[in-house]
């Protein structure tokens, strides 16, 4: 029931038109190139996706600067990039993992600076949607899970992916992704508690 809540507060996904093979590796290819039309078709293609997934881990704040470090990686990295999953898993696996990297650095430095129970009190950092408190108990329940736990719920509950997608993209097993989602949620009914 809490997950349903945090789905029909948070923006909904976007609709997963996954381009045929042929188009991407020839988008890949003429990203190789250096094409810059090519590269910003496959900008374009992510950007919203990539700072969606980044902000609903690390907030809004650090979102557009770790997305622009993925695009950065992902325009590095096209060389290595070898086709064996689709491009966009391989763009949400760059996207989860910087917002895991610069999230676990964000909690260490305020647990260090702040101590655990300021940590606890930080205000949510996106807008309200509809109900504004309700928004705000959902958003500061979301950012009090662990990083890890936060990845999962928002790529599955939120992004609507399947657990054999989020297990490429974490780079773990189908029946961690699965219990990480159960814990997850669990610990996000534990930070809610209760009726707004």
């Amino acid at each position: 029931m809490t997950v349903a809540l945090v789905k029909s507060v948070t923006m909904p996904p976007l609709p997963k038109s996954a381009p045929n093979l042929g188009e991407e590796q020839a988008l890949v290819e003429a990203c190789r190139r250096g094409e810059q039309a090519a590269l910003h078709v496959f900008y374009e293609r992510y950007r919203r996706r990539v700072f969606s997934l980044i902000a609903r881990i690390v907030g809004a704040q650090d979102a557009e600067e770790l997305a622009q470090e993925v695009f950065l990686r992902a325009f590095r990295g096209l060389e290595k990039f070898r086709g064996d999953a689709q491009l966009s898993t391989w763009m949400y696996r760059l996207a989860v993992n910087a917002a895991l990297s610069h999230a676990t650095r964000t909690q260490a430095r305020q647990r260090r600076d702040l101590g655990e129970d300021a940590l606890m009190a930080l205000p949510a950092e996106d807008a309200p949607a509809t109900d504004p408190r309700l928004r705000a108990r959902l958003e500061r329940a979301l950012h009090a899970l662990p990083a890890g736990y936060r990845a999962v719920l928002v790529l599955h509950d939120i992004e609507g992916l399947q657990h054999e997608e989020i297990a490429h993209i974490l780079g773990c097993r189908v029946g961690t992704s699965k219990s990480q989602l159960h814990k997850a949620r669990a610990k996000m009914r534990d930070l809610l508690g209760g009726a707004p």
